[in-house]
């Protein structure tokens, strides 16, 4: 065995930032690439630091009190080892559901845990290995029970596709077999291809109302600079309203935090925000996120048709880009 592949990690294992997908408007095709289902749920990273497992959010958070069976399934592992994957909640029909996941509760849903791969194994660091090398390690190191299972990779992106239509799934994220990992970059070697029209956004504002906000404004970073994509009315119960409204109302700002306001004009689809609308709206710091789904993007950076589905406390803002 090389020197490289017995590379050690360092003495105290800790968490390693995620790798990233490249948001894709086609997969990409060929004998070096290979096939997951896109799961809807949040990112988990799983450390077993000597005897102590620990599951963190891609932003770093504990959450081993929320997800307490979750961490008790997996200690099993070999101490000092990292894995990545995806945690989901499961419907009546076994179809992941982020909804269900977001307003967890105790044991009102089924929660699972899909790992897709390994970063470090028994305090040897694998980063540098190619993909196919550290599957098969996953594979031979992980046990699955009713909790815990490995993500399925296909080679056949066409039948994949068929699948997740069917289902009414998200959608495919393809991997390249010879890449290695890249903490906490997104470089194309990972690539998701969403079947339905949706994604994180900012909020970076809202327009009063009776209920806390009547809607929300929502953009997206194009470099270090926030872009207003939307207002967004549809998709909130009463109960998802004073939810969303607990989670912004104290970050109120002064200043408007998207470059590209004011506009002009109302826009052909009535998505502009004038410098006169622009009274009627409370700004706030960007740093709340939220998954909304939408019909198309316009020409001008707008959204059209646009709903609100969930917030999403796992995503940094900063990272926050326009994918389609």
């Amino acid at each position: 065995m090389s020197a490289a592949v017995k590379r050690q990690a360092p003495s105290h294992i800790g968490f390693i930032e995620s790798m990233e997908c490249l948001a894709v408007p086609s997969l990409p095709e060929g004998p070096e690439w290979t096939y997951e289902i896109k799961l809807d749920g949040f990112r988990l990273e799983v450390v077993k630091d000597g005897s102590e497992t620990t599951l963190f959010s891609r932003r770093g958070n504990v959450l081993n009190q929320k997800f307490s069976y979750i961490a008790q399934a997996l200690k099993w592992l070999p101490a000092n080892t990292v894995i990545d994957g995806e945690l989901v909640a499961l419907d009546d029909e076994g179809r992941t559901d982020f909804n269900l996941l977001q307003n967890f509760r105790s044991a009102e849903c089924r929660i699972h845990y899909y790992a897709f791969d390994i970063l470090i194994s028994k305090g040897k660091d694998l980063t540098h290995l190619p993909l196919a090398e550290r599957r098969a390690i996953l594979e031979k190191i992980l046990t699955v029970n009713d909790h815990i299972g490995l993500s399925v990779v296909q080679n056949d992106s066409k039948a994949m596709l068929t699948f997740v239509r069917e289902h009414g799934l998200e959608g495919l994220v393809a991997k390249r077999t010879d890449g290695v990992y890249q903490p906490g970059k997104r470089t194309g070697l990972w690539a998701k291809h969403r079947i339905n029209l949706g994604q994180e956004f900012v909020i970076g504002g809202y327009t009063k109302g009776t209920q806390g906000f009547d809607a929300l404004i929502i953009g997206f970073y194009r470099g270090k600079e926030l872009i207003y994509a939307a207002r967004v009315r549809a998709g909130f119960v009463p109960a998802t309203r004073r939810e969303v409204f607990a989670q912004i109302k104290d970050l109120k700002i002064e200043r408007c935090p998207f470059v590209n306001l004011p506009e002009t004009g109302a826009g052909r689809w009535g998505q502009g925000l004038t410098a006169a609308k622009m009274k009627e709206c409370v700004w706030l710091r960007p740093e709340a996120v939220g998954r909304f789904d939408f019909l198309e993007w316009t020409g001008a950076d707008h959204l059209r048709h646009t709903k609100f589905v969930a917030l999403r406390d796992d995503k940094d803002p900063q990272k926050v880009v326009r994918e389609t």
